[in-house]
């Protein structure tokens, strides 16, 4: 009888704490939830799009080309009835993001606002880097850039390779017109 009541408590501890650990959604939850929101354009692109493979790169660049797999992007744009989900929603990606898991790379003011970008991994071996922007008259974007192994230095090297690119935001659709306007 002791052997079952002490069962039924270690059961219930296990229930208490899996249901405390999961109250926090998580960045790719908030996605998925918000793909279909008409508040929300939202746009999943293979890396090849970038047509960087025939590039003139470094090794580095190729590396940290190889290591890319897909860009997540969700962007919400403001308009003159939805301002408060805006805030709403710019809050719970805040708390998202701050909820200990990602680590801050930098902060940059931009021509659409703030932004930042933040890494899930380690220093060596970057699994997810998000970049967050918003802009108070514009809306937000969050863009996940997903891989494997993502190395830092190397993950630099290749922007400025993409920065130097005949790359025009081509295959953007809505969200390079978001980015315009």
């Amino acid at each position: 009888m002791k052997t079952r009541v002490e069962k039924l408590v270690c059961a219930l501890l296990l229930i208490i704490a899996t249901s405390a650990c999961s109250s926090t959604q998580s960045l790719q939850e908030y996605y998925v939830d918000n793909a279909n929101n008409p508040n929300f354009l939202s746009v999943d692109l293979p890396v090849s799009l970038l047509n960087m493979e025939k590039a003139d790169l470094t090794e580095d660049q190729r590396e940290a080309l190889g290591s890319l797999k897909k860009l997540n992007i969700l962007a919400f744009k403001i308009t003159k009835d939805n301002l408060s989900e805006f805030q709403k929603e710019k809050a719970l990606i805040n708390s998202i993001l701050k909820n200990g898991k990602f680590t801050e790379l930098m902060k940059m003011n931009t021509s659409f606002g703030k932004a930042s970008v933040r890494y899930l991994g380690d220093d060596e071996a970057i699994d997810e880097v998000v970049i967050y922007g918003d802009s108070d008259d514009k809306g937000f974007m969050l863009v996940r850039v997903l891989g494997k192994n993502m190395s830092p230095a190397k993950l630099v090297q290749f922007m400025k390779a993409v920065e130097k690119s005949d790359y025009k935001g081509e295959g953007l659709g809505e969200i390079g017109n978001f980015l315009k306007g």
